[in-house]
């Protein structure tokens, strides 16, 4: 299995990664910051601090239109050990993905690899 790295993002699970939405067509979902907790073919669902009642929210954004910035700790980890990175420590590194590259299902998405065997 190929390490997490800035490089190889991509191609990788994003649920359990921090994002932010650095810029995107639709205005309203700039900034919009938190842990992937889900993905679809076409959006990333992403749940947001808790607000002042103390309950989460999970914003959907289209990824086409959009760029993410992913927050990934210092060591590289394998998908099954992804934690979500805190963004404010030091060895953490931004890493900007433009949505349209990350345009597919999941498991395709995964596959675009020269290693892989299940093509």
């Amino acid at each position: 299995m190929m390490a997490l790295t800035p490089a190889t993002l991509a191609r990788h699970e994003l649920c359990g990664l921090h994002t932010r939405v650095a810029a995107a067509d639709n205005a309203t979902l700039t900034g919009i910051e938190g842990r992937v907790v889900r993905e679809t073919k076409n959006t990333l669902s992403v749940e947001t601090a808790a607000t002042a009642g103390g309950a989460t929210a999970a914003k959907q954004v289209p990824k086409a239109g959009a760029t993410f910035e992913f927050a990934l700790g210092g060591e590289s980890v394998a998908p099954a050990d992804v934690t979500p990175a805190d963004p404010e420590a030091a060895e953490t590194v931004h890493v900007t993905v433009e949505g349209e590259r990350l345009v597919a299902t999941p498991a395709r998405r995964t596959e675009r690899s020269s290693d892989s065997t299940w093509r």
